[in-house]
């Protein structure tokens, strides 16, 4: 007779699959992309590594996936910005400085999602690409609303301010930055 959390593992499949999504992303940004291995995720989530290896064929599967997963939430995140954005001009912009630029205000989760993101996108070309892919198609798909010189140094600023916040370099007065960009996106800033 199976036990009933053997039982309840095999009616749940997503629910381990996400476990092993969250795991893999935390153990790259913690300890970095070379310590995720099929084990640590298995002992990270209390399965056996034939359970990871049952959802993901190869390491670089699990990573593809975890990559996939963050670009995900990261453009759905955007993507409701500017839905909720009543003004066109600069909106995809100003999202992207609100998913990008973390004051705090975001739970750890959707922090981590991002920073996964970035880590992963800079330690891999092939990441490195997909990730210009998203970027570039983004651009095209609303470049009516956010093709300026000016908009596209904000993203640039955006980029760096993360990478210093990932990097632990302090800045001073990183609200108030954050509050100049977006002023720098509205229409009568132009």
């Amino acid at each position: 007779m199976e036990s009933e959390s053997a039982h309840k593992r095999k009616k749940q499949p997503e629910v381990v699959r996400r476990a092993l999504l969250d795991q893999a992303a935390r153990i790259t940004l913690e300890q970095g992309l070379a310590k995720v291995t099929f084990q640590a995720v298995a002992d990270a989530v209390g399965v056996t590594k034939g359970g990871v290896m049952h959802h993901f064929t190869t390491k670089n599967a699990l990573v593809m996936e975890v990559f996939h997963d963050a670009m995900k939430k990261f453009e759905v995140e955007v993507d409701a910005a500017i839905a909720k954005d009543p003004v066109r001009y600069g909106s995809f912009t100003r999202a992207y400085i609100n998913a990008t630029i973390s004051l705090g205000e975001k739970g750890q989760q959707e922090f981590n999602s991002q920073a996964t993101l970035y880590v992963l996108m800079l330690g891999d070309v092939e990441l490195r690409e997909l990730w210009a892919e998203w970027a570039n198609a983004q651009l095209k798909k609303h470049q009516a609303t956010d093709n300026t010189e000016t908009l596209c140094m904000v993203r640039l600023v955006a980029d760096g301010i993360w990478l210093s916040d990932f990097s632990g370099i302090n800045i001073s007065d990183k609200t108030s930055i954050r509050e100049r960009l977006i002023k720098l996106t509205q229409p009568e800033n132009q």
